[in-house]
């Protein structure tokens, strides 16, 4: 892609949470010398995976423009400098109703511009919601107008990455930019294959039968959610490999109120993956079965914390260091999918030799 490979790329990975996409651009041999984001407790899972990439925390909207320079060297007009921006995507997201609470994320973008327009890196990558497309008060058009402007080109397009390697079925807005000259700008070369959840989850690939409520002490993290009576009793009659909740409606003891009438609405919630084919989006809402078709293929459980991370492409040793279950789910549900990130990586690095 780049001329002079001997000159290692570096990135900054804005919005960076527990590490996805500077896990993905690490593997695809990217210097990540920093991630940035003001939620404190993804700070540990970040360093102990990344060793190296230096965790920054700090709300963007305070962040001097000069930081980088100041306390890496980051020089300007760098083109193997990479800068990430997946800003948080609540505003844009059709899951949250209540936008008023996620107000503040809307303009997010147009604060990792500023760094872009004081820094010129070589290359942009974006990563969000396809709402950021369609919503009626998105920043988009201004941030692209803006990129052209300093001149970059860039492709952009809302993506399927259980079509990139990612067993998962997770749309996702996704653009990549560069201002050097001569560069074919597209994104990532589609798999041969579609990965499934029989690929990569189940006894054959590491992973042991377990019940509800299973809490695993080891770094494999494999726990999952508890489960009451009724619940269990609920996934005892669903189907295995995609059954619904519909299997049970017919049974007041075991139907919910919120779901009378309404066979037609919300049939995922309650369900089991399908072995065959990519899992839902992973949300941070994964250990609940309530929440999604979040409930293992055949065993009477959710997925774990480990399944969950598997299904988000991390590495089997990417440990969450929190004090929670919950905090976990969040940290993961959150990221960049890190084999995606690999593949945006690779596109730069060595145009998609995988």
């Amino acid at each position: 892609m780049a001329e002079n490979q001997n000159h290692k790329f570096k990135a900054i990975d804005f919005f960076c949470g527990g590490g996805g996409m500077t896990c993905g651009l690490r593997q695809a041999g990217i210097d990540v010398i920093a991630g940035v984001d003001f939620d404190k407790n993804a700070r540990e899972t970040y360093e102990f995976n990344n060793p190296g990439s230096v965790f920054v925390y700090s709300d963007i909207t305070e962040l001097s423009l000069d930081y980088f320079e100041t306390n890496f060297g980051v020089q300007k007009n760098d083109d193997r400098l990479i800068m990430v921006g997946c800003s948080p995507c609540q505003y844009y997201s059709i899951i949250n109703t209540d936008h008023s609470k996620a107000e503040k994320s809307k303009d997010l973008l147009m604060n990792f511009y500023k760094f872009i327009e004081h820094y010129m890196p070589g290359y942009i990558l974006v990563e969000n919601v396809p709402g950021i497309l369609t919503n009626k008060e998105t920043v988009l058009p201004k941030f692209l107008e803006h990129i052209e402007n300093l001149g970059y080109n860039h492709k952009e397009e809302v993506v399927d990455m259980s079509q990139y390697g990612v067993p998962q079925s997770r749309h996702r807005f996704s653009l990549i930019a560069t201002r050097l000259k001569g560069v074919n700008v597209s994104l990532p070369k589609k798999a041969e294959k579609v990965l499934t959840v029989a690929d990569v989850l189940g006894e054959k690939n590491g992973f042991p039968k377990i019940k509800a409520g299973f809490q695993d002490n080891t770094d494999f993290q494999h726990s999952v959610a508890g489960l009451n009576e009724v619940s269990l009793q609920r996934m005892a009659l669903t189907p295995h490999n995609g059954g619904n909740r519909l299997s049970w409606a017919d049974r007041p003891e075991l139907q919910l109120n919120c779901y009378i009438g309404k066979n037609d609405s919300f049939k995922d919630n309650y369900g089991r993956m399908w072995w065959d084919k990519p899992s839902p989006t992973i949300t941070t809402k994964f250990l609940s079965i309530s929440n999604g078709r979040f409930a293992h293929p055949e065993e009477d459980r959710a997925i774990s914390i480990r399944e969950g991370a598997t299904l988000q492409s991390f590495p089997k040793d990417y440990v969450f260091k929190t004090n929670s279950m919950a905090g976990a789910a969040r940290i993961i549900g959150n990221a960049v999918p890190c084999e995606y990130a690999r593949r945006l990586g690779c596109w730069i690095t060595n145009g998609e030799k995988f």
